[in-house]
C-alpha cells in the first residue's frame, strides 16, 4: 500500500565555508502532489535537494519519513527509505541495454549459478515500464534512446525502487517542447499513483502548469509556499528577486569607446541561432537567460572552441573565423571557462606555471620558455590580483575557489588580452572574493579592455554590466542599457 503520510523536512540549515546555503527551512511534501521549487540560482535548492536526497549531510534541522526522523549515510541509504533524485545530468550508462539499467543491482539469476537470467530480466524491465505506459524495447541501448526516453527509464528506474518522493532537478533543460509534454503525462501518473514530486525548474510557465504547490527560497532562506491557484508568473518573479543589488559591485562610471567585436546573424544550432550584438572599447556586456539557453555555447563559439553553422563575427574592424582556441589568443581573446578546474586550470601544475601557460608561445626565447618572464610575471600578477598563495611553486589545487579563479584571469591579463569572455566568473566563491573579482573587472574595463560575463546571477548581472542581452531558448530576446535594466525585465525577457 502507498504511504499516505507527508515527508516533511523541518528547520534544515547548511553552511560551507564562507556560505550560508540554507537557513532554517521547514518544508512539506504530500503524497500525490507536484511540489516546485524555485528561485534564483544559489538561493539553496540544490543543497536542499541533496540533504533530502542523501548527498549533502545537514548541518541542523530533520528530515521526517512516515513519521520517523531520517538520517541519510548516503544516496542508496536515501532510495531505501523512498527518496529517489533524477539529477539533469542521468545516471542511466549509455553502452549498457535499457533492461540491465533498469534491473542494475537486482539481476534475476539463473539458479544457483551466479549467472543472470536475460529472459527474466527482459520480463521485470517490462513490468518496472509498463505503470508508466512506457513500450522501449528492453534490449536497446541507452545511448540509442532520445533524451526524453532515457529520462523515462530513469524515471521508471526511480518509481520502481518504491519511491515515495521523486525529486526532479531541471527536468526539462534539454527536452522538446513535445518530449515536454510526454514528461508531463509521465508525473501525473506518478500522482495518480500517490507518489510526491518535488519539481525544481528555473522555467516559470511551466512551473505555474504542473506544480500544486509552489515553494519560493531566496539566499537560503524560505520564502513563501503559494497554491497554484494564487500564483502567477508577476509575482513568483517578484518573491524570487525581493533584493537589493549590493555596494560591492562597485560599478564605476568610465570611458565606453568605438566597436571592438561585432557578432552578426551567428548560429550554432541547436544552442542559438541568429545571434547579433556588439562589444565596445572599455564596456562589460552581461549576458543573462535560463540554463540551456545557449549562452555557454554562443562564448565558446567566438573563442573558437566550438564552430558556428553561419553568421560572422568582426573584431577591429576586420572579418575573421576562430577556427581555434589558438587562434582566439593569438587575437588577443581570453576565456575563463563555466567549471575553472576542469576546463581553466591545470590543477597539479604551480601557480607560475598556470599564469603563464598562454602566453609561453609569445614570451619564448629561441624556442625555449622564458624562466626570467615567467618568475617575474607570476610575481607581479599575484601581487596585483592580491592571489593568496604561500608561492607560485603552490600548486593550483591547493589553492581556494576564489584564489583559482583569480590565477585563471591572470593567465588571461599576462597574456595582454584585449577581450575576456567569462562564463559564470564568481560561481563557488565567497563573498569577499567576489568583490575583489568586481573590482578586478572594473579596473580591467577601465584600462580600455572590453568583457563579455555570462551570469545566472541577476544582481550580479545588474551590478556589473553596461548593456545586458538577455537569452531565450537559443535566441535573443533583449538588449538593455543599465540605465533601464530591472530583475523583472530580465526575467520576463528570459522566460
Amino acid at each position: 500500500m502507498k504511504n499516505t503520510q507527508p515527508i516533511e523536512i523541518k528547520n534544515i540549515s547548511k553552511a560551507f565555508p564562507g556560505v550560508q546555503a540554507l537557513n532554517d527551512v521547514s518544508l512539506c511534501f504530500q503524497p500525490g502532489e507536484v511540489h516546485a521549487l524555485i528561485g534564483e540560482n544559489g538561493a539553496g535548492k540544490s543543497t536542499l535537494i541533496k540533504i533530502i536526497g542523501g548527498v549533502y549531510k545537514r548541518d541542523s534541522g530533520e528530515v521526517c519519513i512516515r513519521g520517523e526522523t531520517c538520517e541519510f549515510n548516503d544516496v542508496i541509504h536515501a532510495q531505501k527509505m523512498g527518496v529517489s533524485i533524477i539529477h539533469q545530468e542521468l545516471s542511466l550508462i549509455p553502452d549498457l541495454p535499457v533492461m540491465e539499467n533498469l534491473c542494475m543491482g537486482r539481476e534475476p539469476l539463473i539458479g544457483k549459478t551466479g549467472l543472470i537470467n536475460k529472459t527474466a530480466m527482459r520480463k521485470l524491465a517490462r513490468e518496472i515500464m509498463e505503470p508508466l505506459g512506457l513500450k522501449i524495447n528492453p534490449d536497446t541501448y541507452v545511448r540509442d534512446l532520445s533524451t526524453a526516453d532515457q529520462q523515462m527509464v530513469e524515471i521508471a528506474r526511480a518509481v520502481s525502487k518504491n519511491a515515495s518522493l521523486v525529486i526532479m532537478d531541471e527536468p526539462t533543460s534539454s527536452l522538446s517542447s513535445r518530449e515536454v509534454r510526454t514528461l508531463f503525462d509521465t508525473i501525473n501518473l506518478l500522482k495518480k499513483n500517490n507518489v510526491a514530486v518535488v519539481y525544481v525548474s528555473h522555467i516559470l510557465s511551466e512551473v505555474l502548469e504542473i506544480a500544486d504547490r509552489i515553494t519560493v527560497l531566496r539566499d537560503g532562506c524560505f520564502v513563501r509556499t503559494l497554491d497554484k491557484a494564487e500564483a502567477d508568473e508577476k509575482l513568483l518573479v517578484k518573491l524570487m528577486v525581493g533584493r537589493e543589488i549590493k555596494d560591492f559591485f562597485s560599478h564605476k562610471e568610465k570611458e565606453i569607446g568605438e566597436v571592438v567585436l561585432e557578432v552578426k546573424h551567428l548560429t550554432r544550432a541547436p544552442h542559438f541561432s541568429d545571434i547579433s550584438f556588439n562589444l565596445r572599447k572599455g564596456e562589460i556586456v552581461g549576458i543573462s537567460g535560463l540554463v540551456g539557453s545557449g549562452r555557454t555555447e554562443l562564448i565558446r563559439t567566438i573563442f573558437g572552441a566550438d564552430q558556428c553553422d553561419s553568421g560572422e563575427m568582426i573584431l577591429n574592424e576586420k572579418k575573421l573565423c576562430i577556427k581555434s582556441p589558438r587562434e582566439a589568443i593569438q587575437l588577443g581573446i581570453g576565456l575563463v571557462p563555466e567549471d575553472r578546474r576542469l576546463q581553466g586550470l591545470l590543477l597539479e601544475l604551480p601557480v607560475r606555471q598556470n599564469i603563464s601557460l598562454p602566453s609561453l608561445g609569445r614570451t619564448a626565447k629561441s624556442g625555449f620558455i622564458d624562466r626570467e618572464w615567467e618568475k617575474s610575471s607570476s610575481k607581479s600578477y599575484i601581487e596585483k590580483l592580491k592571489i593568496r598563495t604561500p608561492s607560485d611553486a603552490v600548486p593550483a589545487k591547493k589553492l581556494s575557489g576564489g584564489n583559482q579563479q583569480k590565477i585563471v584571469l591572470a593567465k588571461w591579463l599576462a597574456a595582454v588580452s584585449k577581450i575576456l569572455l567569462l562564463d559564470e566568473p564568481t560561481r563557488g566563491i565567497d563573498v569577499n572574493a567576489k568583490a575583489e573579482l568586481y573590482a578586478l573587472m572594473n579596473a580591467y574595463a577601465k584600462d580600455g579592455g572590453s568583457i563579455i560575463m555570462v551570469s545566472s546571477d541577476l544582481p550580479e548581472i545588474l551590478g556589473v554590466s553596461d548593456r545586458i542581452v538577455v537569452f531565450r531558448e537559443g535566441r535573443l530576446t533583449g538588449i538593455l542599457d543599465r540605465s533601464e535594466a530591472t530583475e523583472e525585465k530580465i526575467m520576463m525577457l528570459a522566460n
